[in-house]
């Protein structure tokens, strides 16, 4: 039978959660109408919101993969490899029935249910009110931070914000428009920063600064570059900083520093090998190592774009003794290469310094602009520029976050918002072999909507297209 994955899948489960960092692996279920009696309880709940972002849906494979692979960056090289699953979106003819897309609407809405859950129970629980408004602020950031993945993926998608307890109640409703979606992201995450600490009190905890950037991204992701800044600006100051070794950024011996902002916690070798992550084992070259899977590869073109002088160059991408790029940005951390260490970077300062010089360049600040864009390059020994023609920098700004985001979920989107998707991958497909029958529409630039979804709701109607 299909579940709508709305609201209605983990309505009357939650999984409480317990490891050294966010207490993130499932030990048992708990009814919610008996369940958040205390503090303790809460806890619970808060982490198991934190645990849904290791799902395959949100951070482990779908993020990655759907931020790079119909990009330039990265490419499927063996789709027959998990039915085509990843192969779909390499030639952008992907299927309603997209198993990885299934998985991502269902895993954002089990994560956004259980964060209502815990705002909805939060303020009858008696607990130091300090820590009382950083776990909301944390619930709002993260259910907003859900709902910005699902808006950029889907477009219009059910809004639903209060703990459901009706199945029927989101029935026939359909979709939210993108509007109104992106209008409550803002608003969330407006309220989440005057609750959040500027420190995490644990690793892997969201903080003040991680709500500042990722206002600003949506905010330019919505073309508001003169409201995106100020709150870029705020992000510095707090503590962050560029790591002088940019092989440092990744190294699973140094996670959960300086530069990073937010990321999603995975370590490989605890309970029973549950909390690691398989993105090593999908995203790696097929034949380096037992079991790897050949999905979102760096292609041979971003390699190239790298000079050779480029510190990133080899931080971040590899070749294997074939000759197939590899991201180095996951790590074999344990035998078990389905049990990965590596953390998810979703926001670090390197991404914010980029963000801000675009902002600068769009209000024809070139020198604030040049100032930014150069931390980046200083940091990875390139040639420093100073150029006063605003489409120069841009053009610069996006190769700069071509590069140095690589590998981390961002060029996709980073296209579709600026609006070059289309031009740039078709231009790709020209030049690149193997690629003569791919195609890239204007209704590509959305994913379609789960055919399990409309099955069971005939109100959520399919992106056109498809």
């Amino acid at each position: 039978m299909n579940k709508l994955y709305i609201p209605l899948l983990g309505l009357f489960l939650l999984q409480s959660c317990s490891s050294d960092l966010l207490n993130t692996s499932p030990e048992s279920t708990k009814v919610t109408a008996n369940f958040y009696q205390d503090e303790a309880q809460l806890e619970q709940g808060v982490n198991a919101v934190y645990a849904s972002l290791q799902y395959n849906g949100e951070y482990q494979l779908a993020m990655l993969a759907i931020g790079e692979i119909p990009s330039d960056n990265t490419y499927d090289e063996v789709p027959a490899n998990d039915s085509f699953t990843y192969g779909e979106f390499d030639f952008f003819t992907i299927q309603p029935n997209n198993s990885l897309l299934s998985s991502t609407w269902k895993d954002h809405y089990v994560g956004i249910q259980q964060a209502n859950i815990v705002l909805n129970r939060i303020g009858g629980i008696t607990m130091d009110q300090s820590r009382k408004n950083a776990r909301t602020g944390e619930m709002k950031f993260l259910r907003a931070l859900m709902y910005f993945n699902l808006v950029r993926i889907f477009g219009d998608v059910p809004l639903v914000t209060k703990e459901t307890t009706d199945v029927n109640e989101y029935f026939g409703q359909g979709r939210t428009s993108a509007e109104t979606v992106y209008n409550f992201i803002e608003t969330e995450l407006k309220a989440s920063i005057d609750l959040l600490p500027a420190t995490a009190s644990q690793k892997g905890r969201v903080t003040k600064g991680a709500a500042l950037g990722m206002l600003g991204k949506v905010l330019i992701t919505r073309n508001k570059y003169a409201e995106a800044l100020p709150y870029l600006q705020q992000v510095e100051p707090l503590g962050y900083s560029l790591l002088s070794d940019v092989t440092k950024i990744f190294d699973p011996t140094n996670k959960n520093n300086a530069e990073i902002i937010f990321d999603v916690q995975f370590t490989s070798g605890l309970n029973g090998n549950t909390e690691g992550s398989q993105a090593y084992q999908m995203f790696s070259p097929s034949g380096f190592v037992s079991g790897a899977k050949g999905h979102n590869l760096p292609t041979k073109e971003v390699y190239a774009i790298f000079g050779s002088g480029d510190s990133r160059r080899n931080a971040f991408v590899g070749l294997t003794p074939n000759g197939i790029p590899y991201s180095k940005k996951l790590v074999k951390t344990s035998d078990a290469v389905a049990d990965g260490g590596s953390n998810v970077v979703v926001l670090r300062l390197a991404d914010v310094y980029l963000l801000m010089a675009e902002c600068y360049a769009k209000a024809n600040d070139f020198t604030n602009s040049n100032l930014y864009l150069n931390k980046i390059k200083a940091r990875a020994g390139v040639g420093l520029v100073n150029l006063m023609d605003q489409q120069k920098l841009l053009d610069e700004v996006a190769l700069e976050r071509r590069k140095e985001l690589v590998g981390e979920g961002h060029r996709w989107f980073d296209l579709v918002r600026t609006g070059k998707a289309v031009s740039v991958m078709t231009t790709h497909f020209q030049n690149t072999p193997g690629y003569n029958t791919a195609v890239i529409k204007d209704f590509n630039l959305l994913m379609p909507v789960p055919q399990g979804q409309i099955n069971t709701d005939p109100a959520i109607k399919q992106n056109p297209g498809y």
